[in-house]
Formats: C-alpha cells, structure tokens, sequence
C-alpha cells in the first residue's frame, strides 16, 4: 500500500498472542491505560530525539485544498486502511515549500485502534528514516477523529500493478532487476541501521516506483524495532499479508 499508489487490497494477517504489544510506544499516563495522541502537540513530543526528519503537521482544511476536497476521480487506491488521493501542495498553501505533487493517504475515522497505531508507526519511522529507497513522508495530519499521511508521489505505481494488471508492455527485465536491487537496499539499510527495524511487509504492493521506475519501499505500519547491541531476536506477534509469509514463519504462533 504505500504513496503515492497503493494496489490491491488482500487482508492483512494479524494473528493475537500473548507477546507483548508492538512498537512504537503509546502515550502513557500514571494510573491510566495506555492511549494514542491525538494531537500534533503529542505526536512531535512522541517522536522526540528520533525525529531527524521534519514533518509538516497539515490541518484537514488544507489537506481538502490539497486534494480537491478528496475528489472521487483522483483515488490512486486503497485498502483496508482508507483511501490514497492524489494532491498538489502550491507555493501559497506552504510558505517555503516548492510546488509538489503529493500522495494523501486517509484512515477511516471508525478505524481500530490497531489503524490508529498503524498510522503513527509510520509517522514514527519515516520521521527518523531517510534513503533513496524508502517512500518520502513529507508530513501528516493528527486532528480530531482524522489520521492522514501526506507523501511524495510516485508516479509509475507499485510494482504489484506492472507484474499483475494487463498492460500492452511489459516492463523488461533491465528494470526488473533495477527494482529488485533497489527494493533490496531499502531493505538492507533498514536492517542494517544503527537501530535496525524490520519492516514485516515486505510485497510487491509495497515497493513503489518512481518516474525513472526506482523502487522505494513504503507503508510502515507493521514495522518493528530490531535487534540491538548484543540482543539477537525480538519477540513478536505474526504480522503480515496472507500469501506473502513463510510457513515457517507462520508456524512459530504460539498455541493459545
């Protein structure tokens, strides 16, 4: 799903367990459950010291100038999360910021509180993330019921809709392997990061293409916090799309 584009909608595999939540962390209070912000004020004090990459914390107002008040006719996709829109940020809208095309991913507003942490995931992640092969998020919106991700937009789609749609022209396998190597740098910059992160998604949906068909992965929802100083593992509960995890992987939930 990712920024741009996001194809098909196949259903996220989310299995429970009894292994403690995932990352990020939500906003605790003494003597009160854990919640999920629900402002800019909380989402930039969440990012903290991780947050090397300036986000722009849009208002939904200009998220509706943006898109065209969500026209129908600019959908580039969708899933189980929302809807992704295509936009235009002008020059008068965001002082210093150039003209740009844009990707507006929109959250539904009854969406669980899984979607809610899915949201902030990526906010987290590519707050702090930055590489020629990993999705730019340019900013976000937190406002009352609406969670939307604002990313730069990618112009040839997802790989999913070059090998699996019709199309009179197949993509040659010069920029099939481009791809390929591409996606697998993001992948081995994540992994081999300061603070590694596994990104738990990996599908061709989620490897999007730019005009000059690089790939960049996107959509972090399902990215986790790896392995640190001597640590070799982290406990956590299956996540994925059906279809794309390895049966072994699969195999390790726990009997309930």
């Amino acid at each position: 799903m990712g920024n741009c584009w996001f194809g098909g909608p196949l259903a996220k595999c989310r299995i429970s367990s009894n292994i403690k939540p995932e990352s990020p962390k939500a906003v605790k209070e003494e003597g009160k459950e854990s919640r999920l912000p629900s402002n800019p004020e909380e989402v930039e004090d969440l990012r903290g010291k991780t947050a090397t990459n300036p986000l722009i914390a849009f208002t939904f107002n200009e998220l509706k100038v943006i898109t065209g008040n969500f026209k129908q006719e600019d959908i580039l996709g969708g899933g189980g999360f929302g809807s992704v829109y295509k936009g235009f940020i002008t020059q008068d809208r965001r002082k210093g910021l150039q003209p740009l095309q844009v990707a507006v991913k929109v959250h539904d507003a009854d969406n669980s509180f899984q979607g809610h942490r899915e949201w902030l995931a990526e906010v987290i992640f590519l707050g702090q993330l930055s590489h020629p092969n990993l999705v730019k998020l340019i900013g976000y919106c937190c406002e009352d019921e609406h969670r939307v991700l604002i990313y730069e937009f990618m112009a040839q789609g997802s790989v999913e809709s070059k090998l699996f749609t019709r199309v009179l022209c197949p993509l040659p396998w010069s920029i099939r392997m481009r791809i390929a190597f591409g996606a697998a740098k993001g992948l081995a910059f994540l992994h081999e990061a300061e603070k590694p992160v596994i990104f738990r998604d990996f599908k061709t949906s989620n490897i999007l293409l730019d005009q000059n068909y690089n790939a960049k992965l996107s959509d972090f929802g399902l990215a986790k916090d790896g392995p640190v100083g001597d640590e070799s593992h982290v406990s956590t509960r299956i996540m994925g799309t059906r279809g794309y995890a390895a049966p072994e992987y699969i195999m390790t939930e726990p009997d309930q």
